[in-house]
């Protein structure tokens, strides 16, 4: 079992803010691309530099032996995969499908069954590291699947990022994500909090973010969003209304382990406020706003 830039054709289902950029390490790593977007002019660029455009998922599944995922919702993994006209019935037999969306554990357990019967290879594997790590493809790609699955395609996860961990079966990619977002849920509280008291103390906060942003305090958020938010910039490298789904499904498996999360609730409760004001398509850093 084993592909190569040669064996390999990959479909890419999903070029929003971060498919974009993967599909183009992709290409730029010498693999054949196609893609599917439901918006089809958000493909314009990538089709200019090579991809080929389908109409259709299942037509894409049909013609590719490798697909990729990255979409918004559960809902849209669901329908993407599972669907009367989805990829895994449309899918040739051998392929790997991998679901890189934040989604549900249950929900990848689902698509592997339901693979697997069929004769193809499924993994979830989320990512973090926001729109600079897509387009560096420097991301961090959490892996769940069985292990000679995760062998054979590794390769590819290596066009994409480069701290690729293989966490365990079905369903521990996602898993793993959602420690992900728990821990930036409540460190992204502390950094708002932070900049806005240095703000209130009359510090120039970008001097402030050179003492604290190495010492005990640091983080990916502190150094990459707290800039932006000095900055006024809140436009997204991730959504807000994406980080509040990640949010309710950590919520939600948490509640399913017997686990209390009081720093998810409390960020998920302070990202409900920011879109009810029509923030939702905003970037997670436009929390800042409720503090200034």
């Amino acid at each position: 079992m084993g592909l190569t830039k040669e064996t390999a054709r990959i479909g890419f289902i999903g070029t929003g803010v971060m498919g974009q950029s993967m599909v183009r390490n992709l290409i730029k790593a010498g693999y054949e691309l196609h893609v599917y977007s439901r918006t089809k002019s958000k493909t314009d660029e990538l089709v200019a530099l090579g991809a080929k455009w389908h109409d259709t998922p299942a037509e894409l599944a049909r013609e590719t032996n490798v697909v990729i995922t990255m979409v918004g919702y559960p809902h849209d993994v669901e329908e993407i995969y599972l669907g009367e006209a989805g990829v895994v019935r449309h899918a040739q037999p051998g392929a790997y499908l991998i679901d890189m969306t934040t989604s549900s554990p249950s929900l990848a357990r689902r698509i592997e069954k339901e693979a697997a019967l069929r004769g193809c290879h499924s993994l979830d594997a989320p990512v973090s590291g926001g729109d600079v790590g897509a387009r560096e493809a420097r991301l961090s790609i959490m892996v769940g699947g069985e292990t000679e699955v995760f062998d054979a395609v590794k390769p590819i996860f290596e066009a994409l990022g480069t701290n690729i961990v293989h966490q365990g079966p079905a369903g521990a990619g996602q898993h793993t994500k959602m420690c992900n977002q728990i821990a930036i849920a409540s460190n992204m509280i502390g950094v708002c909090e932070a900049l806005a008291y240095a703000k209130k103390a009359g510090l120039d906060q970008a001097t402030v973010l050179k003492s604290i942003e190495t010492g005990a305090a640091g983080s990916w958020s502190l150094s990459n969003l707290g800039p932006r938010m000095i900055a006024g910039n809140f436009e997204p490298g991730f959504y807000i209304k994406h980080f509040i789904k990640d949010l309710g499904i950590a919520l939600q498996a948490a509640e399913e382990m017997g686990l209390e999360t009081h720093g998810v609730k409390l960020a998920k409760s302070l990202y409900g406020q920011l879109a009810a004001h029509g923030k939702e398509d905003k970037g997670t850093q436009a929390l800042y706003t409720l503090y200034i």
